[in-house]
């Protein structure tokens, strides 16, 4: 047996420690991987136990003024750029990431509601990489011990039951998209492309991501003048109807129903950068619903909502009617009063 001095056993330790810390806390960045790794906490990404969800260096938390609506579920969002590395402006479309960067979207649910401090149940993590190949998605499902996430390709189930802000017990059965199924919604001109974060949705909300991350030197390129900036929050004080429809429409369907996305034959245009009228299905009919039509005429029917193609599928937890098609499984409440109250104001 070899006797070590009690300085040795210091520095060895030390050491241990040091090397722990190096590996448990180093992004998969830095590794020329372009594949998903088995567990979540392998990226390094957060420090400390996942669910507290504190980043790690250059891991950028943000939220969206107008969040794409999930089944109720609570969404924590966060971007990991590669040390020196920026994002670039764009007045329009996502911002331009630097390749190995990395997207996090953490799914949740509170216990209840209405008490801030109440227990989180981790479901699934959602992370999207860019690569040299160019983006890549990978699903992550959390454990029974919300210690940690596996890479699961096919996605999950599960029963989820909570407590809403009005004291009402809810019950959903939440169901991930599989891997295959994240082209539905991340497509733009046939290749996955992330639908956030942009500017619109980060400026103007109660954090000023956009000038956060301006002063920091992470975004470039953008309009000195703030004023030009665009806003797209739903919930914003004194914003119109009009505009919080478009911007809920936006969020939640015009990610697909754009020219450029995979709902582009449809005929209807539902992201914000084009005007309400017959492009984005006022007056318009359907050019191929089946059954999605519900026997209605038009896409939008000014003042009737009921009869509105938008508003039934919306409405619709049918699996071959309701949209969009991935991602819910039961309707929205506050987002149809807000587009039915935008259709009954419709001239």
């Amino acid at each position: 047996m070899i006797r070590l001095g009690y300085n040795t056993y210091i520095s060895v330790g030390l050491f241990a420690c040091l090397s722990w810390l190096l590996v448990s806390h180093r992004p998969l960045v830095e590794s020329s991987t372009e594949k998903p790794l088995k567990l979540l906490s392998d990226y390094g990404l957060f420090i400390g136990d996942l669910t507290d969800m504190v980043p790690a260096e250059n891991v950028l938390p943000y939220e969206l003024n107008t969040p794409l609506f999930s089944d109720y579920a609570h969404k924590a969002r966060f971007i990991y750029l590669p040390e020196g590395t920026q994002m670039a402006w764009d007045p329009i479309e996502v911002f331009d990431i630097p390749q190995g960067a990395i997207i996090v979207k953490h799914f949740y649910y509170k216990a209840d509601e209405r008490d801030p401090d109440s227990e989180n149940r981790f479901i699934e993590t959602r992370i999207l990489k860019n690569t040299s190949k160019g983006w890549k998605a990978w699903g992550y499902w959390w454990n029974d011990e919300q210690t940690d996430a596996a890479y699961k390709a096919l996605g999950g189930k599960t029963d989820v039951t909570w407590t809403d802000v009005k004291g009402k017990i809810r019950e959903v059965h939440y169901e991930s998209p599989n891997q295959f199924q994240c082209k539905s919604c991340h497509s733009y001109n046939g290749k996955i492309k992330p639908i956030g974060p942009a500017a619109r949705q980060l400026h103007g909300g109660k954090v000023d991501y956009v000038g956060n991350w301006v002063e920091t030197g992470v975004l470039t390129g953008s309009p000195a003048d703030h004023s030009t900036w665009p806003v797209m929050d739903w919930k914003a004080e004194g914003v119109t109807v009009e505009v919080a429809a478009r911007a809920y429409l936006d969020a939640n369907c015009g990610y697909c129903h754009r020219h450029e996305g995979p709902a582009s034959t449809s005929g209807l245009f539902l992201h914000d950068k084009y005007p309400t009228g017959p492009e984005t299905g006022v007056l318009k009919s359907p050019v191929a619903a089946g059954k999605g039509s519900g026997g209605r005429t038009y896409d939008i029917l000014p003042g009737k909502p009921e009869k509105s193609i938008l508003y039934y599928r919306m409405k619709s937890n049918d699996a071959a009617v309701r949209m969009p098609e991935v991602g819910r499984s039961i309707a929205h409440e506050e987002g149809l009063a807000l587009i039915k109250q935008w259709i009954e104001e419709l001239e």
